[in-house]
């Protein structure tokens, strides 16, 4: 009678840890949004978009594929969240404090044109 409860306990850890199956149709779907959007970024550069627009329409198709490709392809739509921040926060915290740093460097170079009147 042991060993039948241990070979159904086993049998429950088996099943229970097997994984998660997504369906093909997700990734295809996935895909061909991934697809659109690269699209839609190389047509920022077809019409001749200049200035800011250009570079912030970029960003957003970059940051929106990027995200696509974090959660689908690496999996973080499914996992902990723990998990999740401990993969995207250090990055999150790194952008963070490079802008603080361009911030800085504005400042530095305002202070030294302000005060020593010289082009740098």
């Amino acid at each position: 009678m042991n060993e039948t409860t241990a070979h159904a306990q086993s049998q429950i850890v088996a099943q229970t840890h097997t994984g998660q199956q997504h369906p093909i149709r997700l990734y295809l779907f996935v895909w061909g949004l991934l697809f659109v959007l690269s699209a839609f970024s190389y047509m920022v550069d077809y019409f001749g978009i200049q200035g800011y627009l250009r570079w912030t329409l970029i960003l957003i198709f970059m940051m929106l594929k990027a995200g696509l490709i974090v959660a689908i392809f690496m999996h973080m739509a499914w996992e902990r969240l723990a998990l999740v921040y401990a993969i995207l926060l250090p990055p999150l915290l790194v952008l963070v404090f490079v802008a603080l740093m361009v911030s800085e460097a504005d400042y530095t170079i305002f202070t030294r044109l302000a005060f020593f009147g010289a082009a740098p």
